[in-house]
């Protein structure tokens, strides 16, 4: 169980290590207690005479590391090998201390020494596991023979193995309740490191299909590029020719094909658009409220007023009108517009600095053996070849911008598709 021993990447930090501290913390609030509480049942219950001022003075001291430790913590993002063994290093040294002060190897706590071994052996690289094991055993020794010895009434002094085998039972129950509880927490936090090391090569994997199907994108369209611009040069010359303009219905048709051919090299150039950077190559500076009420008016426009916008967003902010944003909110409306063709319903507002588009249709929603996967590649309910590279476009240049796609059927009926991107991505 114990973490990779790779050497992390300089600036980063080993997996889960904040989480780790933060048992850390959590393992000397429970040593405070614990010390404060055996302090004052072994001085007042049981009248064993000891140094109180230098023994309390451990659990005040790893108080004030404790509080430091959780102020500093909110700016962190985690903690280097060095820093973890330190703060087990430190556990090790208070706990000896207080042995020196309490009889040495002669009092039976001293096997709470294995509990910080165990930890380090989870939270540590093989190397550093044996530097805080050799550490322990040695000061082991040392507290053999250099101890303050613990000065026992006359009750207890008459049966010394009785009290040291109640202190070993109580010992015990201590270090197996503390492993269970700290090494499952230790478990979990390893779990879900793992599945986060897993979810970001999943995004690796999807990223170098988007690059390999970009490439192939970008070559199609440059392919394309020659011949349009082949067909552009000889509807001009049609135009210019007698035979051509003195037919009226033939010019006619020359408008017509020049239109769809400008279409074409519109959708060409979406295609090379689509291979770049998340972020277009001809932003343009707006505002979120025009940038909503634009792409709204255009689709409302393209399908005949089944797009129907609920602006509510009340405080405008500018922004950067992106083309490849406007492009996969067009993957969306246009999906939706597929199976509910007659009304797609989008929501805009802002909240909490996130700007917020929600689209709803009014189809059979999405297959339940399908939405789990939704935005993976080829991932679709149409059951077209190459389908759902649309929504997997989507989902990738949404989490460029560090934003967030969640798609759920709703309980009326249809599906919803909510867009969660930050301004601050978008911002001018």
């Amino acid at each position: 169980m114990a973490p990779d021993p790779v050497t992390p990447l300089p600036g980063a930090f080993p997996a889960a290590s904040a989480r780790n501290m933060a048992l850390l913390v959590q393992l000397r609030w429970t040593a405070v207690i614990g010390q404060l509480l055996t302090i004052w049942f072994a001085s007042d219950v049981l009248g064993i005479q000891l140094p109180l001022g230098q023994l309390v003075a451990v659990p005040a001291l790893l108080t004030l590391i404790n509080v430091a430790t959780l102020v500093m913590d909110r700016e962190r993002e985690g903690y280097s090998y060095l820093e973890l063994i330190a703060a087990l290093m430190l556990d090790v040294i208070a706990l000896t201390w207080q042995l020196y002060l309490s009889g040495g190897t002669s009092n039976p706590f001293t096997f709470l020494f294995l509990l910080q071994i165990a930890i380090g052996a989870i939270l540590l690289p093989p190397s550093w596991s044996w530097i805080v094991a050799a550490f322990a055993v040695l000061l082991v020794g040392l507290l053999s023979f250099c101890f303050v010895p613990m000065g026992l009434p006359p009750a207890l002094l008459a049966h010394p193995l009785r009290l040291y085998l109640t202190g070993s039972y109580i010992c015990f129950f201590l270090i197996a309740a503390l492993l269970v509880f700290f090494v499952i927490r230790i478990d979990r936090n390893r779990r879900q490191s793992d599945a986060a090391l897993a979810s970001l090569r999943q995004r690796a994997a999807e990223e170098d299909h988007i690059v390999r199907m970009g490439l192939l994108a970008s070559g199609a369209a440059h392919e394309l590029g020659t011949p349009m611009a082949t067909i552009s040069v000889l509807v001009r010359d049609w135009f210019q020719h007698p035979a051509i303009a003195a037919a009226p219905d033939l010019v006619e048709e020359l408008h017509e094909m020049e239109t769809e051919l400008m279409r074409c090299k519109s959708i060409v150039s979406g295609i090379l658009l689509s291979a770049g950077e998340a972020r277009g190559e001809n932003p343009a500076v707006t505002t979120a409220d025009t940038f909503v009420r634009d792409f709204a008016r255009e689709w409302n426009e393209r399908s005949g007023g089944a797009v129907r916008l609920d602006n509510r967003i009340e405080r405008d902010v500018p922004i950067v009108s992106d083309p490849a944003l406007r492009q996969v909110i067009g993957n969306v409306i246009d999906n939706a517009l597929d199976v509910s063709p007659d009304r797609v319903e989008v929501v805009a507002q802002i909240e909490a600095g996130m700007l917020v588009l929600t689209f709803l249709d009014f189809g059979p929603g999405f297959a339940d053996d399908v939405i789990g996967r939704i935005g993976r590649p080829y991932v679709s309910t149409k059951g077209r070849p190459g389908g759902g590279l649309g929504l997997f476009l989507v989902f990738n240049v949404v989490r460029k911008l560090g934003g967030e796609v969640c798609v759920r059927n709703r309980d009326g009926g249809g599906a919803q598709v909510r867009l969660t991107i930050p301004v601050k991505a978008m911002a001018v």
